[in-house]
């Protein structure tokens, strides 16, 4: 099994975090593990697992005799049977089809979670874990995931779209910002994750800010009306036939869950289970599972909502295809409490990745 980590996006360390603790858990007497890191400059280096990362924070090339590059193994010499071949584009992997049965990506963000990378091994034909192109190209545009979301006929909360060439002319953006969405609202990279590049605006200068924060990250940017509520999470597990998992909720310890609240300060909590009602419960899952659907998703996702009990308001905000997967990451949090443990969760979605694989073969070609 290859386990693909780092990668170009803002979320490299988190991807570096997740690798660590699925290298960590993995069941090794069934798995022969061969990491492959990207780094944050896009070249594909095997061997070195993550381990080492989390401590020094940097992929430490090594130039084989030959003149291509690679990472020295953690344990015997395995990354000396991968090669790169080098070309104008960066390093192009040759033979990996037959070096691994499957390939585990845990790639957060833009250049992996968006299906650059999935469509590379659809075309190297090799079974992966997650969605497809589509379903990851999808998850992670928010502007796109949102028009299918309604589309769809699920709950999302009123934004709005616009182009980073738009924020040129600011005052009609903003006073068209006011008028729709009114002010506090949020400003998001459409394609990133884990809260990177996202601000909240309280007036026109803080939206001026906010603007050009995610226009750094992204050409196109999607601003929200805040929505009131509780944030919940859920699980989604499957391919054709996904399951939902119990729910947990984020209780931030600042003023939203933003990248610093996540992974910096360390004191927002978690809640797992939520303490919901039970029908909005269910009505939460079934809504995760919809959603997981819509975008043709398989393997894994997180659905994430903003759920206001006294009103009996459900908005669903976003779905992550490539979720923080480390063991004390919400999604493996959530099916733990659900009765898969981390180790077993790995395995199940590899065996999903196949499963996928299989019912593909069947399409006819031609």
């Amino acid at each position: 099994m290859g386990l693909i980590y780092g990668g170009r996006s803002g979320e490299h360390e988190v991807s570096v975090l997740s690798a660590n603790s699925v290298m960590a858990a993995i069941d090794k007497d069934k798995y022969e593990v061969i990491p492959i890191g990207i780094t944050k400059e896009g070249r594909w280096l095997p061997g070195q697992g993550p381990e080492a990362l989390v401590a020094s924070g940097d992929l430490q090339v090594r130039r084989l005799s030959d003149g291509t590059e690679s990472l020295a193994a953690l344990s015997g010499d395995k990354a000396s049977s991968l090669v790169f071949l080098e070309n104008t584009q960066g390093h192009i992997l040759a033979g990996l089809r037959e070096k691994v049965d499957v390939l585990f990506p845990v790639l957060h963000g833009p250049f992996g979670e968006d299906g650059t990378v999935q469509g590379l091994l659809e075309l190297a034909d090799i079974p992966y874990v997650g969605a497809g192109v589509l379903g990851s190209a999808v998850g992670m545009d928010k502007a796109i995931m949102k028009a299918v979301f309604q589309q769809q006929g699920l709950p999302v909360g009123k934004y709005l779209v616009y182009l980073r060439k738009e924020l040129e002319n600011f005052d009609r953006v903003a006073a068209e910002i006011e008028e729709n969405l009114q002010f506090p609202c949020f400003v998001k990279p459409a394609n990133l994750g884990s809260s990177v590049g996202i601000s909240k605006a309280h007036d026109r200068e803080e939206l001026r800010k906010a603007l050009h924060l995610a226009a750094e990250y992204d050409r196109k940017i999607v601003v929200e009306a805040m929505l009131h509520g509780r944030e919940i999470e859920c699980g989604v597990l499957g391919n054709d036939e996904p399951m939902a998992s119990v729910l947990g909720e984020i209780v931030p310890c600042a003023e939203f869950y933003d990248y610093e609240a996540k992974y910096v300060l360390g004191d927002s909590k978690l809640i797992i289970p939520a303490t919901l009602p039970e029908d909005i419960v269910v009505k939460v899952q079934d809504l995760a599972v919809k959603a997981f659907k819509a975008v043709d998703c398989a393997g894994l996702a997180r659905v994430d909502f903003f759920v206001d009990v006294d009103n009996q308001q459900i908005y669903l905000n976003e779905i992550n295809t490539i979720p923080g997967f480390t063991r004390i990451s919400m999604y493996p949090k959530l099916w733990e409490a659900t009765g898969v443990p981390y180790e077993t969760l790995i395995d199940r979605l590899i065996q999903l990745a196949f499963e996928r694989y299989d019912d593909k073969k069947r399409n006819r070609v031609g």
